[in-house]
C-alpha cells in the first residue's frame, strides 16, 4: 500500500506540531519550509487537519498552528484513513473499466489488504511516533530559524 503525498505530509505535519514545546505555535510558512514543500500544499494539508480537529490554528501576530490537545492520543491509522478518503486501491470503473470487474475477486482482496495496512497504523499513536530517535530531529525542525509568526 502506498499513501498519497497529501496523507504523508499530513502525518509529518502532525508529528512536527506534536514535537513543539508546550505553548509554541508554528506558522504554515515554517511548516512548509521545514517539510520542504510548497506553501500552498502545506496550507491545504493544515486546513484538512484543522477540519479533522487534529490541528488548531489562530490568525494574526500571536497566531499559528499547534496540535489539538486530544490529537497526541489519536492513532496514525485514524488520521491516515481520513486524509486518504474512501478511494479504491485499484480503479475498476471509470472511462476505461476493467473487463474483469463483474466477477473479479482482486478488488475485495485488495480492500482487505488496505484495511490490514490501516489496522497496523491503528496500533501507533501520534505521541508514540515522535519518540526517540525521531523526537530530536523534529525538535530541531521546530526550533529552526525561519518564519514563526502568523499562519
Amino acid at each position: 500500500m502506498q499513501l498519497t503525498k497529501f496523507t504523508d505530509l499530513g502525518l509529518r505535519v502532525t508529528m512536527l506540531l506534536a514535537a513543539a514545546p508546550s505553548g509554541r505555535q508554528l506558522s504554515t510558512a515554517h511548516v512548509a519550509e521545514q517539510m520542504r514543500v510548497p506553501y500552498t500544499h502545506a496550507a491545504k494539508v493544515v486546513a484538512r487537519l484543522a477540519g479533522l480537529g487534529v490541528v488548531e490554528s489562530a490568525r494574526g501576530r500571536a497566531g499559528g498552528l499547534r496540535l489539538a490537545e486530544s490529537a497526541s492520543s489519536r492513532s496514525i491509522g485514524w488520521i491516515a484513513r481520513r486524509l486518504e478518503g474512501d478511494g479504491e486501491v485499484v480503479e475498476c470503473e471509470g472511462a476505461n473499466p476493467c473487463p474483469l470487474r463483474e466477477g473479479c475477486r482482486l478488488r475485495g482482496a485488495l480492500r482487505q489488504a488496505q484495511e490490514a495496512f490501516f489496522h497496523v497504523l491503528d496500533g501507533w499513536t501520534v505521541a508514540e511516533m515522535i519518540r526517540t530517535p525521531t523526537e530530536p530531529i523534529l525538535r530541531e525542525l521546530v526550533l529552526a530559524t525561519g518564519p514563526k509568526k502568523g499562519i
